[in-house]
């Protein structure tokens, strides 16, 4: 119990060393102190810094002022009243009856004291087990977030942020030592099976660049797209009326769709042989799976432009209206090519 109480106080607080008791904040300290009661600067002036020592560990809004006299001791108990509800204090004697009478027992005093003072001790306990705050920067933060991802990949359970880097660099090592074990060597020839030097990672970075930027772009155009088309179907009377179960069903979906890449050279190295077999499209392994009835129309004549060039969109995009009798934009004029017609076999 000691031990409980030095960590959750330590000695009194700054200016009470010679408040006329002595001794760490033990069982005797708290009884004597309370035995004052709520009258008593000693006892206003411990729970003011208990309180303070609290706040500094948690989102606390309610704060306590220390006590100087018969009306301070009144403003002492009402934001004390505040706190306690804050805190979700499960002792009736504390948050029950008239504010300006809880407090006036030694033993609702005492149970005050040790509410406060477990309270903290949790506080610090559970401050032990997070990294401390400051002395992360965004590089640690990062590091952290792809440790995460790595223990989630492989079917870990989440790293405690308490956990020191070596042990969870030791568990990795162990968990992957295992999953390598089960592959065949076939599956484990990487992709890339030459080093490269530093000058060949700094234009490969600056390749993956140029190409994480027209991914980017082309991702832009797609979802543009997808929101144009979105926003026709609800040009329509009936849409009028489901409008909202057609937002809960497009709007979880849309708010999924990422517009930067998220492939980084860390898959390259995590790539394998494998990949590099190349299948052509129109193969007929492939064709099985892609070929329809549609593959068969051809379009000839005028064919309208389709874009498809990132690099020529405009900005900003034009208005999207509802489309108006006789045509397109240009008053119906526009020349479009004629259908093709299905050969007969």
């Amino acid at each position: 119990m000691r031990r409980e109480e030095e960590e959750a106080g330590g000695r009194w607080p700054p200016g009470m060393e010679g408040a006329g008791v002595e001794g760490c904040l033990s069982i005797e300290t708290f009884a004597k102190v309370a035995e004052a009661g709520v009258s008593s600067p000693q006892f206003t002036s411990l729970c003011t810094w208990l309180v303070s020592e609290l706040r500094a560990l948690c989102p606390l809004e309610e704060d306590v002022s220390p006590a100087c006299g018969a009306e301070d001791a009144e403003t002492f108990q009402i934001e004390m009243s505040g706190l306690l509800g804050e805190l979700h204090c499960p002792y009736p004697s504390l948050t029950k009856g008239d504010v300006t009478t809880r407090l006036c027992t030694p033993e609702n005093c005492l149970q005050l004291l040790y509410f406060l003072s477990s309270e903290l001790l949790a506080a610090r306990l559970q401050a032990r087990k997070r990294p401390p705050l400051p002395e992360r920067g965004k590089q640690s933060l990062d590091a952290i977030d792809e440790l995460q991802r790595i223990c989630q990949a492989l079917g870990m359970p989440e790293a405690n942020p308490g956990c020191p880097v070596p042990q969870l660099m030791a568990d990795l090592k162990v968990k992957i030592s295992g999953l390598l074990s089960s592959l065949s060597l076939e599956q484990m020839a990487p992709l890339l099976k030459m080093p490269l030097t530093l000058e060949e990672w700094n234009a490969l970075e600056k390749i993956h660049g140029v190409l994480r930027a027209q991914y980017q772009s082309r991702k832009c155009m797609m979802i543009t797209r997808f929101d144009v088309t979105i926003e026709s179907f609800y040009w329509s009377e009936r849409a009028k009326e489901r409008g909202e179960a057609m937002s809960e069903a497009f709007q979880p979906l849309r708010q999924s769709l990422r517009r930067d890449s998220q492939v980084t050279l860390a898959h390259l190295l995590a790539a394998r042989g494998n990949l590099s077999c190349i299948v052509k499209t129109s193969s007929g392994m492939s064709r099985d799976k892609t070929s329809c009835a549609i593959n068969k129309v051809l379009m000839t004549g005028s064919v309208p432009d389709r874009g498809g060039r990132p690099n020529e969109i405009e900005r900003p995009m034009p208005l999207w209206e509802k489309r108006r009798e006789g045509g397109g934009g240009d008053g119906g004029h526009q020349r479009w090519g004629k259908r093709g017609k299905k050969k007969k076999k």
